[in-house]
């Protein structure tokens, strides 16, 4: 009789326990702050850094995605690394080398190599999330699991909320080029954590030989082709370009290629039933729509005070620091103690509920609105990133196979990076459309002729009257078609907001369908 087929989801994720587990979670607090924080900044300072190096607004763009485009295209086999060649060398050496690359890229002004070191720069970047989870359950004692996880979950809201502050401090006391060189200081002391606190492993010569690397090179490229396309989609109108359809449709056909893969191989690096289980399936799901509804902390709310309030970073993120970071100091600290000792289901719900909420407050937005009108929905975006994106994480762990957790990684890492992108590059498009339509049904009401328009036309040209006749007249009309684009735009916040909350409702939907997990480590414990 033939033998039959086993199909592994990876390789086996056990490693030994770290003798030092404080500076192992030294170096997950290191490694998951430092890649979300450089995301952030890169992405706050954007415009800084084109003024800067003298780019223009598509080579800016272009910068922005392959950072992140490369990224995405190492991190769902960052896990299977870790495993075969210790994260020691996975985590340790690519930090130091992150940390040189760091230092240079400010002082570059050739494009093309600025573009290369950029690419390199995110490969190494997208080393240090899914290798600290990988430190997680490979090398620290199961009582401090909770606490490590909520740290790698806790980075997301944290960063973003205090990047604006810090690109703001950072432009105007150091300069912009230490939003790069703070990884100087900061990826050595990773690399000295990771050296400190994981023991030294040998390589698995074993799952080395029987790699798929075929699977991972699909998906890690597919993976990377569809960002690139959502990514540049917004701004080159998707199917409008060449570029945007070549990237989407390729990045399609080596994704169902990479599953096609991993059900043709014998020793499949991550297969697909790693997501077979409902729980796990929803979990993700819940990954998906949260990044969606968190929209409102990462993009509409720091968006609408740059672009309709007209502040700078520095203006606006002592709000963020203030009302979102700092609670977050108490709050974590209770989604912990809640998800040990009582329900982590009933932590997410409160967490979703929070984000529902605030995406309602900004549904009664107004051009008027100032920094302090935001405080109570910065509130809740502090409640709801402390109260949702671990719990999360929590459910899919405690339905998965933590000893196989190498597979697990891979998608965890796709969905994160993935939902992301797809949240981005929907709002964006959103906004966009939204904006038009209400430009048009505006404009139906500013009619030429019109008495109300008459007299407001008339009161803005005489504002420039010292201007001359010609010129107070066309001076007139732009500022109340400039005054128009500031009502559609403020419109299309508020659709915005009104898309958040509906994204925290289908959430709250998805986790009532959620089963209770099999007992495990996760399980809530008896109090006292």
């Amino acid at each position: 009789m033939a033998e039959s087929k086993v199909i592994e989801s990876g390789p086996v994720s056990t490693g030994g326990v770290s003798h030092h587990p404080i500076f192992a979670v030294g170096a997950v607090l290191l490694g998951a702050f430092l890649a979300n924080f450089d995301t952030r900044i890169f992405s706050i300072g954007l415009a800084d850094l084109r003024g800067a190096l003298g780019l223009s607004f598509d080579e800016g763009a272009w910068l922005s995605t392959a950072g992140t485009a490369s990224q995405i295209f190492i991190a769902p086999a960052v896990a299977w690394m870790a495993t075969v060649f210790g994260l020691r060398r996975v985590l340790g050496i690519p930090a130091l080398v992150y940390a040189a690359i760091s230092l240079m890229i400010p002082l570059v002004r050739d494009y093309n190599l600025l573009l290369v070191l950029n690419i390199v720069h995110g490969m190494l970047l997208g080393t240090f999330v899914p290798a600290t989870l990988l430190i997680i359950f490979r090398n620290l004692p199961m009582k401090w699991w909770l606490p490590a996880i909520a740290i790698y979950s806790i980075r997301v809201g944290f960063s973003l909320n205090s990047g604006t502050a810090l690109v703001g401090f950072y432009v105007d006391h150091l300069g912009w080029q230490w939003m790069f060189w703070q990884d100087v200081i900061i990826a050595p002391l990773l690399a000295l954590f990771v050296w400190l606190g994981t023991p030294r492993e040998p390589i698995n010569r074993f799952v080395l030989c029987e790699a798929d690397w075929g699977g991972m090179l699909l998906l890690g490229t597919g993976m990377a082709m569809i960002y690139a396309g959502l990514d540049q989609g917004n701004r080159l109108d998707w199917l409008g370009s060449g570029t945007v359809v070549a990237l989407l449709s390729g990045g399609t056909v080596l994704t169902v290629g990479f599953f096609i893969n991993e059900s043709l191989v014998k020793r499949p690096w991550a297969h697909a039933e790693v997501l077979l289980s409902r729980n796990i399936g929803l979990a993700l799901l819940t990954i998906i729509l949260y990044t969606m509804t968190s929209l409102s902390n990462s993009s509409l709310a720091p968006n609408f005070l740059t672009n309709i309030a007209l502040l700078r970073p520095e203006q606006s993120g002592m709000l963020f620091l203030l009302y979102a970071v700092v609670p977050m100091i108490v709050l974590v600290p209770l989604s912990i103690w809640l998800i040990r000792y009582y329900d982590v289901k009933l932590t997410l719900i409160i967490g979703l509920a929070a984000f529902a909420a605030a995406g309602l407050l900004g549904t009664q937005l107004t051009h008027e609105w100032a920094l302090g009108d935001f405080i109570p929905m910065v509130l809740l975006h502090s409640l709801g990133q402390s109260f949702t994106l671990l719990p999360i994480v929590i459910i899919a762990l405690s339905n998965s196979d933590p000893s196989r957790a190498t597979a697990f990684a891979a998608y965890i890492q796709v969905f994160r990076l993935g939902g992301a992108e797809i949240g981005i590059a929907l709002m964006g498009t959103w906004l966009r459309v939204r904006e038009q339509i209400h430009s048009n049904l505006l404009g139906q009401h500013v009619a030429s002729g019109d008495a109300d328009v008459v007299g407001i036309l008339a009161k803005l040209t005489g504002r420039f009257a010292s201007h001359g006749e010609g010129l107070a007249q066309a001076r007139g009309i732009g500022t109340l078609a400039s005054l128009v684009q500031r009502e559609a735009n403020t419109l299309a916040y508020i659709d915005g907001f009104w898309l958040t909350f509906w994204f925290a409702m289908a959430a709250l939907i998805v986790v009532s369908l959620i089963g209770n997990a099999p007992k495990g480590p996760f399980t809530p414990k008896p109090r006292g």
